[in-house]
């Protein structure tokens, strides 16, 4: 494979490319990047190597802008009465567990998903009759990426290394009771940082939990759901239906100033405020010992979007760092995020 295929949210190709030039440097192997504004991927060429080798040295979930990594290979000049055909010939003999056929989430691309659906039984069942297409845990996803009626990249990913989700899309339905939109991009973070069963341990009934810049109340909703009982801060009105749920004290305080009676499990914060300042707000929580976990969003400058959350990773680290604590940080530009990231910010397990 000559290529790493990235998707990425449309107008962040800069960021994501900047990204995968880091982390291919820190991996050992050098290349270079392709990156159109616009076109919601990225494309990373190794000089001297396999770019399969890269997909393996290359963690996946430390990813901030990368929606989707997959190993891949150009075809170019597919002809309307075989596409098949060509694509399978540039893929070579490979195992695989399932098949995505897909497209940029662009605007334009949208009408390729017809070709996709069209694509997808034939050659699957193509698949199956050379012997390709098996059932087994750890086999590779095969990717076909669409760009125009005659041009696609054919490549695969591993399941334990890439995104579980078609396009790396979750496909998330705002729930009817949710008194905001927002209350989706906290679902899709715990989704994303946390494992089935980790959300089970570390999420359960009864839990105490801060919401700072909580109003209307989309990210409490989502706390209330599992059971929790939260403290939602904010100068702003709350939805009447999660006051009338029990579970849920509304402070009207400035979300900067507050500081709870004992320690919660969780904060989480939305609030519109300079990204550092968050970043110095939820290190506080977690060195004051306030709470254990909390996720939180940057909202990021125009320019120098990857820079400033480097910034902020080490704003976090130095104040942990001073204060003797051992953690876990990671950020991830959600789908449901905007310009912005979310992070996810704990103690690890000696600390708690």
């Amino acid at each position: 494979m000559q290529s790493l295929i990235l998707y990425c949210r449309a107008g962040f190709e800069g960021e994501c490319a900047a990204e995968i030039q880091a982390q291919a440097a820190q991996a050992g192997m050098a290349g270079y990047c392709r990156a159109v504004a616009g076109t919601a991927y990225v494309e990373f060429t190794v000089y001297d190597g396999d770019a399969a080798e890269l997909l393996r040295r290359v963690p996946f979930a430390g990813l901030i802008f990368a929606r989707q990594m997959f190993a891949a290979r150009r075809v170019e000049a597919l002809p309307p009465t075989d596409r098949i055909g060509p694509l399978l010939a540039a893929l070579g003999e490979v195992a695989v567990g399932e098949v995505w056929l897909e497209t940029a989430d662009t605007n334009a691309a949208k009408e390729l998903q017809v070709l996709c659906r069209k694509l997808a039984t034939p050659l699957t069942a193509e698949l199956k009759r050379r012997g390709w297409l098996r059932e087994g845990a750890g086999l590779p996803r095969l990717h076909v990426f669409l760009l125009d009626t005659a041009t696609a990249w054919i490549g695969w990913s591993m399941p334990d290394n890439s995104s579980p989700w078609y396009m790396g899309i979750p496909r998330l339905k705002f729930p009817a009771g949710a008194p905001s939109r927002s209350t989706l991009k906290l679902d899709e973070a715990l989704l994303t940082f946390l494992t089935v069963e980790e959300r089970e341990k570390r999420l359960r009934p009864g839990m105490h939990a801060v919401d700072l810049g909580a109003a209307p109340g989309g990210w409490t909703w989502q706390l209330v759901q599992r059971h929790l009982r939260v403290v939602a801060v904010d100068n702003g009105p709350l939805d009447q239906a999660l006051l009338d749920s029990g579970l849920v004290e509304h402070r009207r305080e400035d979300g900067f100033r507050f500081r709870p009676v004992k320690a919660v499990d969780w904060m989480v914060c939305d609030m519109v405020e300079q990204p550092a300042r968050i970043a110095r707000l939820v290190a506080d929580w977690l060195a004051q010992g306030w709470c254990r976990e909390c996720i939180f969003n940057l909202k990021l400058p125009m320019k120098k979007r990857y820079l400033e959350v480097q910034h902020c990773a080490a704003l976090i680290d130095e104040r942990l760092a001073a204060a003797g604590l051992r953690y876990t940080l990671r950020f991830k530009q959600l789908y449901h995020d905007r310009e912005e990231v979310t992070g996810y910010l704990a103690l690890l397990p000696n600390h708690r």
